[in-house]
């Protein structure tokens, strides 16, 4: 039997929302631990934003040499290759556990792992921007700035945590459906990435 808070669009922004603070507590170390079904999809998921978002940080580094970068951007694409896999499994997961659909019902074109995707970056944003309207070696127009920010990105994370919760009601009632969306990334793929397999023939 599957828990329903497994469906519960506000639980699942809630654990990513202590998820958030837990690691950067950690500085960012820890993994996150096994959880259970679609909670530990959604961590594992969070865990890959978070980490692209402080490697996206590297980048920016005006002190990071060539080598530097080279590294970083390896382990972007590495991490946004994760990121890509879980949207899929957290997917295929609720496609598994959700009533199946009749054939007349009406397809919705984002899925909820894109959305809880789109969750999760907010979140980080959140936090950020918070840190940034509280900062006390910044100018008061800084932290104000941030601060109006901050107002909009909650609201932006309030509207789509319900319009999750409803795509899952609805799909939980038989009422919507959605498709399991294949991202097919080709940068990473050896096989179709022109400048490793050029390199190789060459």
């Amino acid at each position: 039997m599957v828990s329903t808070l497994q469906f519960d669009a506000r639980q699942l922004a809630r654990l990513q929302t202590l998820w958030t603070e837990q690691w950067h507590c950690l500085g960012g170390t820890a993994h996150p631990p096994p959880l259970a079904g679609l909670e530990d999809l959604v961590s594992q998921e969070h865990h890959s934003n978070f980490a692209l978002w402080h490697e996206e940080d590297k980048t920016r580094d005006p002190l990071a040499t060539d080598s530097d970068i080279a590294g970083v951007k390896r382990a972007i694409d590495r991490l946004n290759q994760q990121r890509n896999d879980r949207v899929e499994q957290m997917d295929a997961w609720l496609l598994q556990h959700l009533p199946q659909p009749a054939g007349s019902t009406p397809l919705h074109s984002e899925t909820p792992g894109m959305m809880l995707d789109r969750l999760s970056i907010l979140d980080l944003k959140v936090f950020h921007t918070y840190e940034e309207s509280e900062r006390r070696d910044a100018t008061p127009e800084h932290r104000e700035r941030n601060s109006g920010r901050l107002l909009i990105l909650r609201e932006q994370r309030s509207d789509l945590t319900d319009a999750l919760d409803s795509l899952l009601r609805a799909a939980a009632a038989g009422e919507k459906t959605f498709k399991l969306y294949r991202q097919m990334k080709m940068y990473n793929d050896p096989e179709l990435n022109p400048q490793v397999y050029g390199k190789r023939r060459g």
